[in-house]
């Protein structure tokens, strides 16, 4: 049995509730695909189980919980942190380095990206919390336009492919495509406008 039809049998008796627990899980860096749990919301919803809009709102919750827990617990706990063996499978100090090193090139965007970056996602949570140099409230606001971007995707994808399971996942494939070019397509405007503003700057002070 697929990963997809375990997380829909399970949807199918909890709703909501399991949909925002197994989201919860996902952020804790347990290798659960979190588009496909996304996915899974949208079809029970497409099937009458749930409400599609109740579904998206329960995924924003979900996933942002989730990655503010692991925020939450290095900015907490700072080294201690690595302490926890979970966590230390998951933020390994190869990945830790790597992680600072994108964060001293790139800074805050990183937490938008790491979104989209499942593998690496909660180690640059964690990170972001350890160093103390991002606030709660700007995490939220990165990761939070982030998922503005993911979670409706998946989920109304889910909802209006419930009928037609060979199709969604046609579509689920070019939509992990799709959203990874549209968030490059963005970096790259950001990158354009953060260049454009800085020529200006200096030729002003010029």
């Amino acid at each position: 049995m697929d990963t997809l039809q375990i997380l829909l049998d399970f949807f199918t008796g909890y709703g909501y509730v399991a949909v925002f627990t197994v989201l919860l899980v996902c952020g804790f860096g347990v290798p659960i695909p979190e588009d496909i749990t996304l996915v899974a919301g949208g079809i029970i919803s497409g099937l009458g189980y749930t409400n599609v809009h109740w579904m998206f709102l329960v995924g924003m919750a979900g996933v942002l919980a989730g990655d503010g827990i692991m925020f939450t617990a290095g900015r907490v706990f700072g080294n201690r942190v690595l302490k926890f063996r979970p966590i230390a499978r998951i933020l390994t100090q190869e990945r830790f380095e790597a992680v600072q090193e994108k964060f001293e090139k790139y800074g805050n965007w990183v937490l938008f990206v790491a979104r989209f970056l499942p593998g690496l996602r909660s180690p640059i949570f964690i990170t972001a919390g350890m160093t103390r140099r991002i606030s709660y409230w700007r995490f939220l606001l990165m990761d939070g336009f982030a998922a503005l971007i993911s979670v409706p995707v998946w989920v109304y994808l889910g909802y209006y492919g419930a009928a037609n399971r060979e199709w969604l996942m046609t579509m689920v494939h070019r939509g992990q495509a799709g959203i990874l070019a549209v968030v490059a397509a963005l970096l790259l405007g950001v990158a354009f406008v953060w260049m454009r503003r800085r020529r200006q700057h200096q030729c002003v002070k010029k």
